[in-house]
């Protein structure tokens, strides 16, 4: 008989882990307590515009393309994308403007004549990030950390040698300041925090990884949009015999000692299985669904990483001046983090991120409009008066983005829709609304993510933004790698 597998929780780690297991020859059963898979990585369409929800960078591509080549498929025959000419634009209140070239060349010219920073500072910042890169990669993306072999091999002893490269002991933004002399180039690099929910001021300079991704890999764009990750591999696993349900949350884990042997969902009798994989919050997991098993509380209760406050409009004019991918920063971008992880409040003059899918597929939006996905670093939910802080954010960030762009943005909002932390908390089931899980501000973050595996019941095993390696679309794919190896 084929061993069974079921998995709770359809983001896209549970998507992938669904479908390496059913290249395993595993039964697999996803069980999904929203009307839709995806997870954060999701989309929805509103008055004829079309919105992704949530992740709106792709890069490394390749670990997409390597789950279609492990089920003998052709990746184009499913998912297409493109690679970016410019990863971002970027606005300064002052009027300074800079575009991120894809080129690194390009982009170290237009450093040093839009910020008179040497295209030689630069060029060695990006060399830094590959050099971490390369030093981290096979050791902590690739494998369990909580597995001795992960540190007794070559690749453990090439990052032994080379761990002071990794500059734990520094922050990120202390890094930046010695590297650039133009503190727009600190903050430019200091934003790289935030694509795991982190503090440029306390998150160790290991972090400056992040920025290897973009420039010296490249950044990607889905033909389809960002959804078309999620809807290309959940059409590739329901074709290997994956059964999604949809619209039945799990409530419970049966265990008998060692063994989880049964998945329970609302309203059903329990269900048997040979193996369990969770793609819930690793918090959630243990607090709702096992709260009678051994509750891991030294990893359960570190800080969680930021949330965000996301608006979704339709606007009724096109941007020459805007690209895919745009950012207005923050004048005190020190102020604006210290009132997100310690004031636990947002900022009166917040960065905002601002993504127009339609530059690159126009449907997305009607003839002469565009659709505006607009992210705001927020903290994760500790019982804020949210609908107070909505309301004076709306109009911080309308501000803004009419001061730089010459226009009443207000006027030119023809719909809208909002999320945030208390709506990101109860979609996804994400602990206080955090985006990646715990917080990887300390230069230990690393070892106090739960394991891919769990050391209480011999056949459970965790994937997702809240475990080993971390958040975000790349680091979600390879846990399901890493899980699905181990079983």
């Amino acid at each position: 008989m084929p061993k069974s597998a079921a998995i709770v929780g359809s983001g896209i780690a549970g998507i992938a882990a669904a479908v390496r297991l059913a290249v395993k020859e595993y039964e697999v059963d996803v069980f999904e307590a929203n009307a839709y898979p995806g997870g954060k990585l999701s989309g929805f369409g509103q008055d004829g515009f079309r919105f992704d929800a949530g992740p709106s960078l792709f890069t490394m591509p390749q670990l997409v393309d390597e789950l279609f080549q492990l089920a003998g498929r052709n990746p184009k025959d499913y998912f297409d994308y493109i690679r970016l000419d410019e990863t971002c634009r970027y606005f300064w209140d002052d009027g300074t403007r800079l575009t991120a070239w894809a080129d690194r060349t390009a982009f170290a010219r237009e450093v040093e004549t839009n910020l008179g920073e040497s295209a030689e500072h630069l060029l060695a910042h990006l060399d830094d990030s590959a050099t971490k890169y390369a030093i981290t990669e096979k050791l902590f993306l690739h494998r369990s950390l909580h597995k001795l072999s992960t540190w007794v091999n070559r690749d453990a002893l090439h990052g032994y040698l080379n761990l002071p490269k990794l500059e734990v002991f520094k922050t990120m933004n202390r890094a930046n300041e010695q590297r650039f002399q133009n503190p727009k180039l600190v903050q430019f690099f200091n934003r790289y925090a935030t694509y795991n929910g982190s503090d440029p001021y306390q998150t160790p300079a290991t972090m400056n990884i992040i920025p290897h991704l973009e420039y010296n890999i490249g950044a990607f764009f889905p033909r389809n949009g960002m959804i078309g990750i999620t809807n290309s591999l959940v059409r590739l696993a329901e074709e290997l015999g994956v059964r999604f349900h949809f619209n039945t949350r799990v409530t419970k884990l049966v265990t008998e000692g060692e063994r989880i042997v049964g998945v329970v969902t609302e309203g059903a009798e329990p269900r048997l299985y040979d193996t369990v994989v969770s793609n819930m919050d690793v918090v959630s997991t243990f607090r709702k669904l096992l709260p009678n098993a051994r509750q891991p509380e030294r990893i359960l209760r570190q800080p969680k990483s930021s949330s965000g406050l996301i608006f979704y409009w339709g606007i009724k004019r096109e941007f020459s001046e805007l690209g895919l991918h745009n950012i207005f920063f923050s004048n005190d971008y020190r102020t604006e983090f210290d009132r997100i992880f310690n004031g636990k409040t947002l900022s009166d003059d917040p960065t905002v991120y601002l993504n127009i899918t339609s530059k690159h597929k126009p449907d997305d939006a009607p003839p002469g409009c565009e659709n505006w996905f607009i992210l705001i670093n927020a903290p994760n939910n500790s019982g804020q008066d949210w609908d107070a802080l909505i309301a004076r954010t709306r109009q911080q960030v309308i501000r803004k983005l009419s001061q730089n762009l010459g226009v009443d943005v207000a006027a030119l909002i023809a719909c809208e829709s909002i999320l945030d932390p208390r709506s990101i908390e109860s979609r996804t089931s994400s602990s206080q609304g955090a985006l990646y899980g715990n917080s990887s501000n300390n230069r230990f973050a690393a070892f106090l993510r739960h394991a891919n595996f769990s050391h209480q019941f011999r056949n459970l095993y965790f994937v997702g933004g809240s475990v080993h390696p971390g958040g975000g679309i790349p680091l979600c794919l390879l846990s399901a790698k890493i899980a699905t190896d181990l079983i």
